[in-house]
């Protein structure tokens, strides 16, 4: 009898120890669910499309700078003289001085433009976030479905073996029960491991693209930065979300003073031709051409203040825009020491539930042999198991816990990028689509379009 408890007992810490080790033969690393999900992401492809739209902003203030060519025609009749008169007009007007407004129009549009691509940055964060707690998910659900399923096999046999021991007197039918009562609260566990994995599966597809298969451990992570201040300092010069909000307050002083010269007048130039024709009854009346050329100056006297509440409002969303800066630099300190002090705590866990995972191997151990000699009821070597498989389920927790919490530190410091994690992915050039369009061409296709269509088409988009 103590040679098929020790089988099982030898059994059992060979799943245990497959569940906590890295797979040996793993088809999806994590590096390759970060690139699966950069390439698949539809919230990603949204928001490269609203840069894109972003990026016209500039081409449209480039626009203004230019001048303008625009036709009409019409063609009337009168009944007095019985003719008809046609006529055709060209005429031509651009700005020749708004006191710099169009040129603060097109340096606003640009910080708009950079601020957009920072925000695409954080898209870009918390979508491989995102993946990472995906990827782990699976891994820790599988890990403890494993263990569960592994449970109900060892309940089985010590039932089998009860039942042994209940048929030459060893037990009582009531210790049998308490093991029939075990097995059937392990499959209900298992159940509900097995619920938890095809969950955590339809999370990851989300996420990923795909399918989990196979996942491994991911590799070692070295620490960003060697002090919890440096990871600060880092996080503070170079976080999307700060350099998106620093933009955003530069286009908002622009807009100040844009608002503010709003107050000075326009000069403008002005010139047409027009060519009209009059139709008598039997033949061509008449066939004139009038040219006339305009400079003229504008502005506003009197707006009944809508001037003013203009540059009222352009100050209160610049003031608005500096406090969000304060409050979102401070959030993002916190988001880093408290991840880095995260860190510590999950190394200190994962250390204290593998050494609690071991004295339970042996208070189990124990507990078996006592109840061979008799000094232990079925009900405490139950009991002793149960405590194991809790060690286990804690320990899996803790090592998925320290291998996020490295991550997490890197997205609390904007570092949580394909550039800085070296994704083996087409990355998307976020200048090429604003090269092509930045001087407002006329055409839709360009070299730069085309580098552009190369780049969505490697990455999967056309």
């Amino acid at each position: 009898m103590r040679l098929g408890i020790q089988r099982t007992l030898a059994a059992s810490f060979m799943v245990i120890g497959a569940a906590l080790s890295p797979l040996a033969l793993s088809a999806e690393t994590l590096g390759d669910a970060l690139a699966s999900a950069y390439k698949n992401s539809g919230l990603l492809e949204q928001n490269r499309a609203n840069l894109r739209a972003t990026d016209e902003g500039v081409a449209a203030a480039v626009a203004l700078m230019r001048p303008t060519l625009s036709y009409s025609t019409s063609a009337s009749y009168s009944s007095s003289t019985d003719t008809w008169t046609k006529a055709l007009t060209f005429s031509s007007s651009m700005a020749l001085y708004t006191f710099g407004r169009n040129k603060l129009n097109i340096d606003a549009a640009k910080e708009t433009v950079l601020a957009t691509r920072a925000s695409l940055v954080s898209i870009e964060q918390n979508v491989l976030s995102d993946a990472v707690t995906a990827y782990m998910d699976v891994r820790y659900n599988d890990a403890q479905a494993n263990l569960r399923a592994n449970s109900v096999r060892l309940m089985q046999q010590n039932l089998r073996a009860a039942q042994d021991r209940f048929e030459v007197g060893e037990i009582t039918r009531t210790e049998v029960s308490q093991v029939e009562a075990q097995l059937a609260s392990a499959r209900a566990l298992l159940a509900a491991a097995q619920g938890q994995v095809s969950a955590a599966r339809e999370v990851y597809k989300v996420a990923i693209g795909n399918y989990p298969s196979n996942l491994s451990s991911p590799p070692a992570v070295r620490y960003p930065a060697k002090s919890v201040d440096e990871a600060v300092r880092v996080a503070t010069r170079n976080h999307p979300a700060i350099k998106a909000l620093q933009h955003q307050i530069a286009a908002s002083d622009l807009a100040v003073e844009i608002a503010e010269r709003g107050l000075f007048p326009s000069v403008t130039a002005s010139a047409s031709r027009a060519f009209s024709s009059d139709f008598g009854e039997d033949a061509f009346a008449s066939d004139n051409t009038t040219d006339s050329v305009s400079v003229t100056a504008s502005g506003v006297i009197y707006g009944g203040g809508n001037s003013s509440s203009a540059i009222r409002e352009a100050m209160a969303n610049r003031d608005a825009a500096r406090a969000t800066l304060l409050t979102t630099t401070r959030q993002i300190e916190q988001g880093v020491r408290t991840a880095w002090s995260m860190l510590s705590v999950y190394d200190a866990s994962s250390q204290a539930t593998e050494a609690s995972v071991q004295a339970q191997r042996v208070a189990y151990q124990g507990v078996k042999e006592e109840a061979e000699l008799g000094a232990s009821t079925t009900l405490d070597v139950l009991e002793a198991e149960q405590d194991l498989l809790d060690a286990q389920v804690s320990a899996i927790q803790a090592r998925i816990n320290r291998e996020a919490g490295i991550y997490t530190l890197l997205n609390a410091m904007g570092l949580m990028t394909v550039d800085h994690l070296k994704l083996n992915v087409p990355v998307y050039d976020p200048a090429a689509y604003y090269n092509a369009v930045k001087t407002a061409p006329t055409r839709n296709v360009s070299a730069e379009g085309a580098k552009l269509d190369r780049v969505l088409e490697s990455l999967g988009r056309k």
